[in-house]
């Protein structure tokens, strides 16, 4: 369904060209679950706002193609791209969008505002409380304002308010962001529901490693603005193969040791990146070859490929 191909995503800023994306490929098959993963500021929402054609300036999509279908989104002008693609196709449940509703309106009138702007046919009320019923929430919640409803409830609304048009890709950036750990299953649960009954395909952006293990299909590891690694979530998760990967899973906390891993150092600047590998500053397995020359990925066991001079 989605085919992102050698994205790019420039930012001016006073420090010079800040390289957010940086050649990025990525592909979701239609009812698919895909996992992008990586540190904050590694460049996950950036393209989610890319794919969606959200990037506002001073950013600027550079290069690449991002092929919905077939057709190079980016290359359709603005009116047409909403008109038939931004809600009816393609829609984004918006890092902290919990916070995204209008304080001043109700649920349902913010909900049917989508439906009236977008032109649906139908019953605004009915099809109002179908979506609060298909995200397992009171109807009658449409007649509440936001701040009568919970983090978790509110998450559900906007979920809701993101599938008023049936698109069949959603993205999901964060969508468990400050909520508790039991609320965060439920939405996870959700979207697996949702995928399901309804066969939407979903990129689901987070940093929670552990939190996305039982639901995605496939994973790919984003560093840097540059992809690490990528393959099917057993594979990521039992055998990581990019140092980087294999960190983050060591930094995820068990039952077994009260020890935490982590990556030591920092992301590099975005601004100012180093030669080579973008990773290497940090990596327990760095040589010579990775100060100098930037690896290209590279299938490295069955289906799963990393950006790695070990392999």
């Amino acid at each position: 369904m989605i085919n992102v191909k050698d994205v790019k995503v420039y930012f001016r800023s006073p420090r010079g060209q800040v390289k957010a994306l940086d050649g990025v490929n990525l592909d979701i098959g239609k009812g698919e679950i895909v996992g992008l993963a990586g540190e904050s500021g590694c460049g996950k929402s950036t393209l989610a706002l890319g794919i969606s054609r959200l990037i506002l300036p001073p950013g600027k999509i550079v290069a690449g193609e991002v092929n919905f279908d077939g057709t190079d989104i980016l290359k359709l002008e603005e009116r047409e791209f909403r008109e038939k693609y931004r809600w009816k196709k393609m829609s984004m449940v918006f890092q902290g969008s919990m916070n995204g509703f209008t304080p001043v309106f109700t649920i349902g009138y913010q909900i049917r505002e989508v439906l009236k702007i977008h032109g649906y046919n139908g019953d605004h009320n009915q099809r109002t409380r179908d979506l609060l019923q298909m995200v397992e929430l009171d109807p009658e919640i449409e007649s509440r304002f936001p701040h009568e409803l919970s983090g978790g409830q509110k998450q559900r609304a906007f979920i809701a308010m993101a599938l008023a048009l049936d698109p069949p890709f959603l993205i999901a950036d964060e969508p468990t962001t400050a909520l508790d750990v039991v609320t965060q299953v439920s939405i996870m649960n959700l979207l697996k529901k949702l995928r399901k009954e309804k066969g939407i395909a979903i990129l689901l952006i987070t940093h929670d490693l552990a939190l996305i293990s039982e639901i995605v299909d496939r994973v790919y590891i984003l560093y840097a603005g540059r992809m690490a690694e990528s393959g099917t979530a057993s594979d990521i998760f039992i055998n990581p193969q990019h140092p980087y990967t294999k960190g983050l899973i060591a930094s995820i906390p068990t039952l077994k040791s009260t020890k935490i891993a982590g990556i030591e150092g920092f992301m590099p600047d975005l601004a100012n990146l180093p030669p080579g590998c973008k990773f290497y500053p940090r990596c327990p397995y760095v040589m010579e070859v990775c100060k100098k020359d930037e690896p290209q990925l590279r299938n490295v066991r069955n289906d799963q490929v990393a950006a790695c001079w070990l392999y």
